[in-house]
């Protein structure tokens, strides 16, 4: 499944930021490019990474000195390199989402540089970028009808619910599932369909309540949902 890599929900080129620049430099790439975030290169090596939150404190007046070199002005002069986070978190364009998201939550992190097999940067991947994956493969546009279900726990199991919504005239759209959250020896499933009519639709969910336990059903067509 190669849309599920990093190299197809990352943003690149990567903006970087020279480790000798200015914050003031910095602070005018990340408002240019309405980003949060800059990895730092020394030449075509990262050396950090710097945030806008780093930034704004850097910037900051110190109020608590009375030498003049610590005036308004002077935290925009201080070098990136002074202030950066170094040896930052990286991840390869091949490697996945799943990846993406396991390190941003061990890191608490808000985005990471992205590179190639000869360690250059060759993007940023951000959480907005996970946001936009998550919407896309759960079916961004808020249409057709999402179920929800927990069944039990065997092979084909999801194969089935599946089979019987197409015998309804339904065309699934896209299917996740996990035990996560559901009791011992079961999953749920969370599938959304389309092209189904309305008798159709409630023929299915009767039979669907005798074969699994129903969570909840979210019918955006007719904006209606129903929690089981």
């Amino acid at each position: 499944m190669s849309h599920m890599l990093v190299k197809n929900w990352m943003s690149k080129p990567a903006v970087t930021v020279h480790a000798d620049a200015a914050v003031a430099d910095a602070i005018n790439i990340l408002q240019n490019h309405e980003i949060h975030m800059l990895p730092v290169m020394e030449g075509a090596r990262l050396v950090g990474i710097v945030t806008d939150q780093d930034l704004k404190i850097a910037s900051a007046p110190d109020s608590t000195s009375p030498n003049s070199l610590n005036g308004p002005d002077h935290g925009l002069q201080k070098a990136i390199s002074e202030i950066m986070t170094n040896s930052p978190v990286t991840i390869s364009e091949n490697q996945t989402i799943e990846d993406t998201a396991e390190l941003f939550l061990v890191h608490k992190l808000l985005g990471l540089p992205v590179v190639n097999r000869t360690k250059e940067v060759v993007g940023m991947i951000t959480k907005g970028d996970l946001f936009r994956f998550i919407l896309t493969t759960i079916g961004m546009g808020k249409c057709g009808i999402q179920f929800a279900v927990e069944l039990l726990d065997r092979p084909g199991c999801v194969k089935d619910i599946t089979d019987i919504m197409r015998d309804f005239g339904g065309r699934v759209g896209t299917v996740f599932s996990t035990r996560e959250r559901a009791e011992k020896g079961y999953r749920q499933a969370y599938i959304r369909i389309y092209d189904i009519d309305q008798p159709s639709l409630a023929r299915l969910k009767e039979v669907l309540k005798e074969k699994v336990k129903m969570l909840y059903i979210i019918n955006h067509r007719e904006k209606t949902s129903e929690i089981f």
